[in-house]
């Protein structure tokens, strides 16, 4: 983050943090600048297949084989993540081994190149400065992600297990907001 950018970095709600859109949230920072930011909720898998909403994508989607709700900003456009152990043209890279896939290509030619994707439903988008406030007024922390983050197999419990593995207060966290 030496340029002051959050791309590529996690940014986790705090325990305090209400808002129904993002309470208990990670979300994973697709870009970051001085004119705004735009990230996706990775851990609120939704009750819709991949295979009912995206057919052709659905062999390549890692478990759970959902679509997640990426956000509550514009829920009919879709993201689609993808990881892959090499460098892949058909990917744009946001970290090592993570990016962004074009849903407008061929899955065949993708899978290829890909070890798995995650499809999602809208984002979470913040206007210039609006995630810098809302981090300095302690509704949001950042973390660096593990690699397997974005791609997690059990994503309702990521947000207590990127918590937990802070140290501190953190490893005492819980999902019941009574007990934190």
């Amino acid at each position: 983050m030496d340029d002051g950018s959050l791309r590529g970095h996690l940014v986790v709600a705090t325990p305090g943090l209400v808002d129904p859109n993002f309470a208990h949230t990670v979300v994973f920072m697709l870009d970051h600048s001085d004119v705004g930011g735009l990230g996706i909720v990775i851990n609120r898998p939704s009750a819709t297949p991949v295979g009912v909403a995206l057919p052709p994508w659905e062999p390549l989607a890692t478990h759970p084989a959902m679509v997640f709700v990426g956000g509550p900003v514009q829920p009919e456009a879709v993201v689609a993540l993808a990881r892959s152990a090499a460098s892949s043209s058909t990917l744009q890279p946001v970290i090592p081994g993570v990016g962004i896939v074009d849903l407008r290509a061929e899955p065949d030619t993708v899978g290829g190149e890909v070890d798995g994707v995650r499809l999602f439903a809208g984002y979470a988008g913040w206007g210039g400065g609006q995630l810098e406030d809302e981090i300095e007024s302690g509704g949001w922390f950042v973390v660096t992600p593990e690699p397997d983050d974005v791609f997690a197999d059990d994503p309702e419990a990521l947000w207590v297990r990127v918590l937990s593995r802070q140290g501190g207060w953190f490893s005492t966290i819980s999902a019941d907001p009574t007990l934190n």
